[in-house]
């Protein structure tokens, strides 16, 4: 069991608990976690806090140097937006929990030249499959439809 991944998952279980979207994330440096964060737009009214972005700001300024040794987990294929701060930090590896609820640009991250693992991990899958079933109107928001 990767305990990143498991890191990622303990935040999602933290956004469905609060009331939010069930998506975790963490930031690793060194197989040390530097930031987690899961989707917060629901609990704070936000329209960026995507688990992603939730992380990322958790984690705080870190050096170019820094993020091109990093991995983001993100227990659900990130979205364009999330996708756009990979690029921009130079963040090379994405570990993606599952893509089979919602499927972001990854093709386009690997074109970029990240190295995009997808785990399709079931505990991933069911929590999101739970969540857009019981909330379609919330996760249809969330993904911009």
């Amino acid at each position: 069991m990767d305990k990143f991944l498991e890191a990622a998952i303990d935040e999602a279980r933290k956004g469905i608990a609060a009331g939010g979207i069930p998506i975790g994330s963490v930031l690793v440096i060194d197989k040390q976690i530097v930031g987690r964060g899961h989707n917060q737009r629901i609990q704070k009214g936000s329209p960026v806090l995507h688990a992603e972005m939730d992380c990322l700001e958790n984690a705080g300024r870190i050096k170019a140097s820094d993020y091109a040794r990093a991995t983001l987990y993100s227990t659900l294929s990130p979205c364009d937006m999330c996708s756009g701060a990979v690029l921009l930090y130079g963040i090379p590896k994405v570990v993606v929990g599952e893509n089979q609820t919602f499927f972001g640009p990854e093709d386009y991250l690997r074109q970029r030249g990240v190295d995009v693992v997808v785990v399709n991990d079931a505990r991933c899958r069911q929590l999101m499959q739970t969540f857009i079933s019981d909330n379609p109107e919330l996760w249809n928001e969330d993904i911009g439809v």
